[in-house]
Formats: structure tokens, sequence, C-alpha cells
């Protein structure tokens, strides 16, 4: 899952030496919540507490991060840098598919 998200970020996998040929690949929702919950049970101190709650709208989906109340801090980083940090990922990432995809974190 997680070499298909680096893939999809970086502009696709290589195909045959010869051809360089760039496929797409396809990421959805799903690999990115997955990816969003890896990264942020990387970073807290009590990992089974924390779940991310997916919203679905018309045309967002938003990834709700609750976590304990002592992890929002390594979550959101000095200045908001990791929170920015995994929005701009998971936003580049939506783009691609013509996808909007929110990360927030709740109280």
């Amino acid at each position: 899952m997680f070499k298909k998200l680096f893939g999809f970020l970086l502009g696709g996998s290589r195909q045959a030496e010869s051809r360089k040929a760039v496929m797409p690949v396809n990421v959805e929702a799903g690999d990115l919540q997955g990816f969003v919950e890896f990264v942020v049970k990387s970073l807290v101190d009590h990992p089974e507490e924390m779940e991310i709650i997916p919203e679905q709208n018309d045309d967002l989906c938003a990834l709700r991060i609750r976590c304990h109340k002592d992890d929002r801090g390594k979550i959101i980083g000095k200045r908001g840098k990791t929170i920015t940090a995994i929005r701009a990922l998971v936003s580049s990432a939506a783009g691609r598919q013509h996808k909007r995809v929110s990360v927030d974190v709740l109280d």
C-alpha cells in the first residue's frame, strides 16, 4: 500500500527499462487513510487511543484524527509544521485523482 502511494506521489512506477513509460498508480481514499494512520501512529505515545474518522461529502473527503490529548502537540508539531506536511502529502496524492481530501485534528 505504501509503495503504491509513494510511487503515485513520485509520478508513477517505471515499466520496462527499454520503454521508460510512466504509468499512473490509482490511490483510493482508503489508501490515504491508511497512510495518515501509519504516520500518526508512528508519532504518538498512545497509538491505541488514536483513530481516524473518515467523513465523505459531495466533493470533499475529510479525515478527522482523534487521539489522546497529550499526543495532539506531536501531531500538530512546532508551529504546525508536522500537520502541514501530512496535509500537503495527502492533498497532492488526492489532487492527482481530482479529489479533495482534508486532514483535521479533533480536540
